[in-house]
């Protein structure tokens, strides 16, 4: 009985003042020596709150008001913003934003891998920071006792859908149409078998409807694939179905017949290429932010004629194809073979003839291959948020002077930049943040090292 009261929250409604932010955006204070975390509060505010729950190493509670506001804070956009968990930092400014992810970036250097840049790169920050995502998976649920479908992101440290109609981060084409979907779902034969969306949107040089791919736990009537296809032509989307795994997604109006081209593609004018893709795989969410940083890249790296750069975690090739158009040659691994046929694919369509693609896991022990016996100048990481600390010591046996390192999760670049520089021989040149998913707490960064022959 007693540890149970030890765990109960208090009743009632409290004061205290806010700390700074957790990595997840949350405000961070202490109290009775526990760690408290306040989602919606800003450094620096005075807030009264409520204890929503309590644990062992830290509580959580709900700002209540706000007595002292920062002057950071500003109006939400979004109406939903209290329980979605799609964006974290709608009440900061953006400016303000940034600023912490830069002081997040450089704090990890300095906590996890002890050193710090040399320089630090001015961020990239997007020409608009609402409507900007162009990926998303959405969930979806038949809620039986609200009697309608819920279409949407998770709440805020839950995993149920939250009760949203619309999302201001999503490109309005999807996002403004939340509500629609939850209504268009609700009315399908099987309301209660589709488990999510796949959202994909492309740019204008293809087919630049919106695709939306529905994971279907069960077959569709005749009536159900109407109403979906009567839907799309509606809104302008293209619908899809995905009844098994990825390899079965196809366009509503193929039937069963996996569709292998949906007229996805993005442009990188910096390089003059184009990258096609399917539904299903990686793209970055921000288009705007992934040509930026694209152009980046290619002024850090500077590869030319003479040199042999290396791509690891490539993907679709969307780092080595523009690389390719500057340098020698390039080499792109990847551990997803679909993800490598269609980089080989795209090397193709642009007429790119100096990119080779080979498919290995870059989290084990690598077979032999043609790429391992080669010698590269410079190299390119973009792994995901596990970071690369497994290929790491190929780097400086291939022969890697200049090294890119882009960067999804700063706790992982900055371990990983603690090898590269106390172990292996590199130096920390310059490092900086890009607003990838603005009003969220994720920390997108690239990193440049170099090493001496």
């Amino acid at each position: 009985m007693g540890r149970k009261n030890r765990k109960r929250p208090p009743e009632g409604e409290f004061e205290i003042d806010i700390e700074n932010l957790s990595h997840d955006g949350r405000g961070v204070a202490h109290l009775d020596g526990k760690t408290l975390f306040l989602p919606g509060a800003l450094a620096g505010e005075r807030v009264r709150f409520r204890y929503s729950a309590r644990h062992r190493r830290f509580d959580l509670g709900t700002v209540r008001e706000v007595l002292r506001p920062s002057p950071d804070r500003v109006e939400p956009r979004c109406p939903h913003v209290a329980v979605c968990g799609g964006c974290s930092l709608q009440h900061q400014r953006v400016e303000a934003q940034i600023r912490d992810k830069q002081q997040a970036l450089l704090e990890a250097f300095k906590r996890i891998g002890k050193l710090e840049p040399e320089q630090i790169l001015p961020p990239l920050i997007p020409a608009d920071h609402w409507g900007y995502r162009k990926k998303a998976r959405l969930g979806v649920k038949w809620v039986e006792k609200k009697g309608r479908v819920l279409v949407g992101f998770r709440e805020q440290g839950s995993g149920f859908i939250a009760d949203i109609g619309s999302c201001a981060v999503l490109d309005p084409r999807v996002g403004q149409r939340l509500q629609a979907l939850s209504e268009l779902i609700g009315g399908l034969s099987v309301r209660d078998r589709i488990a999510q969306i796949e959202v994909a949107i492309g740019d204008d040089g293809g087919d630049s409807r919106p695709v939306l791919v529905l994971r279907n736990l069960a077959p569709l009537s005749p009536a159900d694939l109407a109403s979906l296809s009567a839907f799309g032509e509606q809104h302008g989307l293209r619908m899809g179905l995905q009844p098994g795994g990825v390899d079965s997604i196809h366009a509503l109006e193929e039937g069963e017949n996996p569709n292998r081209d949906w007229g996805l593609n993005y442009s990188i004018p910096e390089a003059d290429v184009r990258i096609a893709f399917q539904p299903a795989d990686f793209t970055q969410v921000n288009s705007d932010i992934n040509r930026q940083m694209i152009a980046q890249a290619l002024a850090l790296l500077d590869p030319g004629p003479q040199d042999q750069v290396l791509d690891l975690f490539c993907g679709l090739g969307n780092f080595s194809l523009p690389l390719a158009r500057r340098s020698a040659q390039v080499v792109g691994v990847e551990g997803d073979e679909g993800l490598v046929a269609r980089a080989r694919q795209n090397a193709l369509a642009n007429g790119i003839s100096n990119a080779e693609f080979y498919s290995a896991n870059l989290y084990e022990p690598l077979q032999p291959a043609p790429w391992l016996s080669q010698r590269f100048s410079k190299a390119l990481l973009d792994p995901p948020r596990s970071g690369a600390a497994e290929v790491l010591e190929l780097l400086p046996r291939l022969g890697v002077e200049r090294l890119l390192y882009v960067s999804c999760y700063p706790a992982t670049l900055a371990r990983d930049a603690g090898i590269l520089v106390q172990q292996l021989g590199y130096r920390l040149h310059s490092a900086g943040v890009m607003d990838m998913f603005p009003h969220t707490a994720h920390v997108e960064s690239i990193a440049l090292f170099h090493r001496e022959s």
